[in-house]
């Protein structure tokens, strides 16, 4: 069980001491200068010592974080190894790489396009990001809303980066991707006459978010995984592609999987490919805590980058705002954006709250990071500092039972370690969620490889330099079903040539004459928290 520190319950006083002043008064936002001053000054995403410029590669110059800088231009798992690309251990029309949410959705649609499709995956089906997302899934289906509406919301969110032909992609496709889980068995949250639930989240000019209480991502996983298995969809498991094989005119043909069972490699053979593969959390840039998935080590843009596909603003990361600080045992878990869009505010060790709960996550980070650490507001937790968000007054808003109603997998998870949400304030501090830059797609979600799709939260360019809450669980499905209907499409026509490694042998030559002579084994495959010990 959890033990308050004094200090922690000192402050916890404080807190309790302004709630009901604080109770039904509403923060200003901030304006766009000073937006733009305390991102500058307190996000990590502008760190001088965070990030290294690339010298190789298809996005040479560009900036990118250390750790992933260092995959990105890392030696190949195949570098001197000999495969036999004559010897085919599984052919297929469709390989969908990644068990998430964008792999699931692509693999469903690739089969209902016709194709035959296998599914391979580093650890087991459903083990991603998607399955630990909590809030909700934005989609503009309600009378005073539009998509016109959604997209302004999330190019000003994304500090107008956003590439617009896909975020015109993703949101139309809003209502249609909830309406196609909702034929599919996902359980959102209505009400008694069977109207969707829709909240605020941060940025949003609308009640846009639909979800099913706090467990959106779960839920969603559970009906995607439920269907590809009724399709009768093959799934390779704890079988990571190590590597894209392409043929001799370039284009993407398969791939090179290491089964973690054998140690054995697996060549596939396919018409076309999708990368499905996730985000990059548990590469902890700058030694942030992540709410990501254990396999989340960015080996989509690894494959991809070595194959010659250009990335796009993968300097630009989410973090969270509200991570849990206190206590150990869940340190750096989501604390859902959801939980502040039904009432809980920031509040530093003072009781005083420094900001509008419903800024983007961007600036409300770089809010946080400022009160805890050149203003000296924050209250010691662990090895850090971290700020409270003031949970009971979702019941004193909206009535008792709300938070056990709206938010039962939060109440429940701090229960588990002697936390009461409805009684006591949480702490929280930023914690390294989403990827928000990635691999450079079209509409089609294709890459600039033949053949080579991509889905999910490898991609870059949708969401700009940050993501409103809500809009990854809806790219997921939008651009994995895009993938599987026109991934599906192109192997009823596709014809390669011989099957090739040669862009390894050729990036070996470039890395070489870079001066880069690192012995990093990339992709990471798994991250490693072990002390003089060799991992994967």
């Amino acid at each position: 069980m959890s033990t308050f520190t004094q200090e922690m319950l000192d402050s916890m006083k404080l807190v309790e001491a302004t709630r009901a002043e604080r109770l039904h008064k509403e923060l200003p936002r901030f304006s766009a200068e000073e937006k733009d001053k305390l991102l500058k000054e307190f996000h990590p995403d502008y760190s001088a010592k965070g990030f290294t410029v690339l010298s190789t590669g298809p996005s040479k110059g560009s900036k990118v974080p250390n750790e992933l800088a260092v995959l990105l231009e890392g030696k190949s798992r195949l570098e001197g190894v000999k495969v036999d690309l004559g010897r085919i251990d599984y052919e297929t029309d469709v390989l969908v790489i990644g068990g998430g949410g964008a792999g699931a959705a692509a693999a469903i649609e690739a089969h209902n396009g016709g194709a035959g499709v296998l599914v391979v995956t580093k650890l087991r089906m459903g083990e991603a990001n998607t399955m630990m997302a909590e809030g909700g899934i934005q989609a503009a289906d309600k009378a005073n809303d539009s998509p016109v509406t959604h997209y302004l919301d999330a190019m000003g969110g994304g500090h107008y980066k956003n590439i617009p032909d896909l975020l015109e992609e993703l949101v139309e496709n809003g209502p249609l991707a909830i309406e196609w889980l909702s034929r599919l068995g996902v359980l959102f949250d209505k009400e008694a006459d069977g109207t969707m639930v829709t909240t605020h989240g941060g940025g949003t000019s609308r009640k846009r978010m639909h979800a099913c209480k706090d467990v959106t991502g779960a839920e969603i996983m559970r009906v995607l995984r439920d269907e590809v298995q009724n399709l009768g969809i093959p799934v390779l498991d704890y079988a990571p592609a190590i590597e894209l094989i392409k043929d001799t005119e370039g284009k993407a043909a398969g791939a090179v999987l290491l089964d973690l069972d054998s140690n054995e490699l697996l060549v596939v053979r396919a018409r076309t490919v999708i990368l499905a593969t996730g985000g990059a959390g548990r590469l902890h840039y700058q030694g942030f805590p992540t709410s990501n998935h254990y396999g989340a080590t960015a080996d989509g843009l690894v494959l991809a980058y070595r194959a010659g596909a250009r990335l796009i603003y993968a300097d630009a990361i989410q973090y969270h705002p509200t991570g849990v600080a206190f206590p150990a045992q869940i340190y750096g878990a989501l604390v859902t954006e959801k939980v502040r869009s039904v009432g809980a505010q920031l509040v530093n060790s003072k009781g005083v709250a420094f900001m509008n709960p419903l800024e983007t996550r961007d600036v409300a980070a770089a809010s946080i990071i400022r009160e805890c650490t050149a203003r000296g507001n924050g209250v010691k937790a662990l090895d850090g500092v971290a700020l409270w968000l003031d949970t009971p007054m979702i019941d004193m808003l909206h009535g008792a039972g709300t938070i056990e109603k709206r938010i039962p997998g939060m109440l429940r998870m701090y229960q588990k370690f002697g936390i009461d949400l409805r009684k006591e304030p949480i702490l929280v501090y930023p914690t390294l969620h989403y990827q928000n830059g990635g691999i450079l797609i079209n509409k089609d979600a294709e890459t600039e490889i033949p053949d080579l799709f991509v889905a999910g939260e490898a991609v870059g360019g949708i969401h700009g330099t940050n993501r409103l809450m809500g809009n990854s669980l809806l790219d997921i499905i939008v651009f994995g079903r895009i993938a599987g209907e026109k991934a599906a499409a192109r192997a009823k026509t596709v014809t390669h040539g011989a099957l090739s490694l040669d862009h390894v042998a050729a990036f070996a030559t470039e890395r070489e004459a870079a001066g880069i002579h690192t012995e990093t084994l990339s992709p990471k495959l798994l991250p490693t928290y072990t002390h003089g010990r060799k991992t994967r």
